[in-house]
This record gives C-alpha cells, structure tokens and sequence, in this order.
C-alpha cells in the first residue's frame, strides 16, 4: 500500500532519505512535536518550562477514567513504534492494522496513515519516534474537528434538546446527568418524559428529576410521545423555563416504523415553536464500534443531528470510535460518558481525550 517505503536492505547503511527541501514557514507550521500538541514527554536536557494549559476535569482524572482505552490502544500504539525501529512499509501497515482494530474506521485509518507517510516524506523523517509524533498530531487534528461545546441560545425559552438513541446505550441516565449540569450552571431545567413505550423509562426519569429537584412532564405508558413533548414543551414555556430536555423511546435503526414516529415528533414540536429542536443529540455506546456509524448514519436520516455523546468509553479497550465519528459525520460530539457518577459525563474537549487516551 505504501510504495513509497522500502524495507531495509540490512547491509546497506544508506537510510534513503528524500532530498526535497521544506520552508523554515512550512516546518514551523507542519512540524510540531508532542509537546505541543500532546503534553507527555520532555527533554531532561532541556529546563522545564510550563506547557499549555490543561483545562481541569471534575472528578477522577480523564487518564484514570480512560484506563481501558488507554492501556488497550494508547499501549499498543506506543509498544508499536518502541518496537519498529525501520521507517518502512511494514512500520504503515502496521499503523494501519491498529487503528482499525481499535474501531478508528476505515476513513479515517486511511486518512490518518496518508497524513502520516506525507508527513515524514516532506519533513524527511528518520526516527520511528517522530513518526509517532506526528501520527499524534494528525489524531489530535481530527479530534478537534468535532470539539464544539453545547451552547445554549437564550433567546430560545425553552432551549429544546431532543435526545434520541437505540436501547441501551444510556440515553436516560445521559439526559439526567446533562440536566444536572445545566442546574449546576444555574440554569432552570424541565424533562420530558417521551419514552412511553416503557414504563421502566418513565419511572427512570422521575426518579432523577426528584433526586436532582428538576420538573419532570410524564404521561401513563402508551400515550403519544410527539404529545408528551408538545405539552412538555407548553409548560416550560408558561414557567419560563431555559431549558427542556426530551427524551424518546429507545428504537433501532432499522425499525422503519418507530424512526417514522420520531420524524413525526420533530415536526409536532415545531408546531409549538417552528425553530425548535434546538439541539437535537443523539446517544451512542462508545463500544459498539461501526454499529454506532450504522446508528448515526439512520438516525440522521430521519431527523437531522446536530449533536453527539459517546457512553461507555470507560469500559472499552478500544476507544478509536470517536476518530471514526469525526471522519464520517462531522457532527459536533457535545459529551464523552466515562463512568455512572454524574459528574463523569465530561464536555468533550479534543486535547484532554486525546492526551487522556494515547499521552
């Protein structure tokens, strides 16, 4: 696949380096180590200086919440480049190989490994070390692609989050620890309880909306879900409500007739108010991989997505879904799960997941 690299003849010494030249603008731009981008490694050589900021989590540190993923792919894409030392194809395809066991996808393990070899052609690379470094880089690039925190518009009372996703995937509890959130900013919040084809679900929400002491809008099992919204959504606005957030009945992508009634949904609330949705986010586990993309692909169909949050990304080894997110979709990823506390429903911010997940 990368022809561009040839495999080392043991008894020649010449390394083969290209003789094109970089700008001193081009290698500012395009060079950057991991210090800058990723705070890990620093010179001993060197006196310490303060690195970049790193915005402070709640709670456990991000690296310990993502010890899984950290010391699934982050290990073994750190044991790789410790244990090539030859600049060639097998060192890509190599590459190549886990970032897509680590459910990176197929786009995006293309693009990341293009990046790459380009990189060490035009900078004349020669240590697998820089390699690394610059494999980094491009990561944290994609990464920050979909790094938009949810900002709420205050000129919409309510600001209407409707949150849908399949069973599973901790949708309820993602919206009480949302809410949660925006209380603790100071915001006022109102749920809607949509899922009424369970009562588990119901029952589930009021019992966070009573532990938290925020307003839950229910109806009994079986009503319409569109109606329990609309209602929802006529009572926070007669109680000056900021924000009110929906939840929907948990249903796989490939049940045409409950996606049709999440179409019908969306159009009921803009009866109410022709500009809301406002947010319309979608759940998925961090650990079903390509079945996420399957998910997302389905759901944006129906009705158009302007958000995500990965769950779970605590109990998988993996942890590559969210590069495969960014490279197919684009979607803004609002909220990383990493654990059942509320306070581990993180604002995704690109550096701190990164450095969490590889530094």
């Amino acid at each position: 696949m990368f022809k561009i690299f040839k495999k080392k003849d043991k008894n020649n010494t010449d390394k083969g380096k290209p003789q094109n030249t970089v700008s001193a603008t081009d290698t500012t731009h395009e060079v950057e180590t991991i210090a800058e981008t990723i705070q890990t490694e620093t010179d001993s050589s060197q006196t310490a200086t303060a690195g970049p900021k790193i915005r402070k989590v709640e709670g456990r540190k991000l690296d310990q919440q993502l010890e899984k993923p950290r010391n699934g792919f982050g290990k073994q894409v750190k044991n790789l480049f410790s244990i090539k030392k030859s600049i060639d194809e097998d060192l890509f395809e190599d590459i190549e190989t886990t970032l897509l066991m680590a459910d990176v996808g197929a786009k995006a393990t293309m693009e990341l490994v293009d990046k790459t070899s380009a990189s060490v052609k035009r900078k004349n690379l020669n240590d697998t070390q820089e390699v690394y470094y610059a494999l980094m880089q491009h990561l944290m690039e994609l990464a920050k692609t979909v790094e938009k925190p949810l900002e709420i518009d205050t000129t919409k009372q309510p600001y209407v989050i409707l949150v849908v996703g399949v069973n599973g995937v901790g949708k309820t509890t993602t919206i009480a620890k949302i809410a949660r959130k925006f209380k603790q900013q100071g915001k006022s919040v109102m749920l809607a309880a949509g899922d009424t084809f369970r009562a588990a679900a119901v029952e589930q929400l009021k019992t966070w909306g009573e532990r938290e002491n925020i307003p839950v809008i229910a109806q009994s099992t079986g009503s319409d879900s569109a109606s329990v919204i609309f209602d929802a959504m006529s009572s926070a606005k007669a109680k000056n409500i900021d924000i009110l957030i929906a939840d929907t009945a948990g249903r796989l992508h490939t049940q045409s007739n409950l996606m049709q009634e999440l179409g019908k949904i969306s159009r009921v609330i803009k009866k109410n108010d022709e500009t809301a949705p406002h947010e319309t986010l979608i759940v998925v586990d961090g650990g079903t991989g390509q079945n996420a993309i399957s998910q997302i692909k389905e759901f944006n169909n129906t009705t158009q997505l302007t958000g995500i949050a990965i769950t779970k990304l605590d109990g998988t080894a993996k942890g590559g879904v969210l590069f495969n997110l960014a490279k197919e979709f684009g979607i803004p990823v609002r909220f990383i799960g990493v654990g059942e506390k509320s306070s581990d429903l993180k604002t995704y911010h690109a550096r701190e997941f990164v450095e969490a997940l590889l530094g």
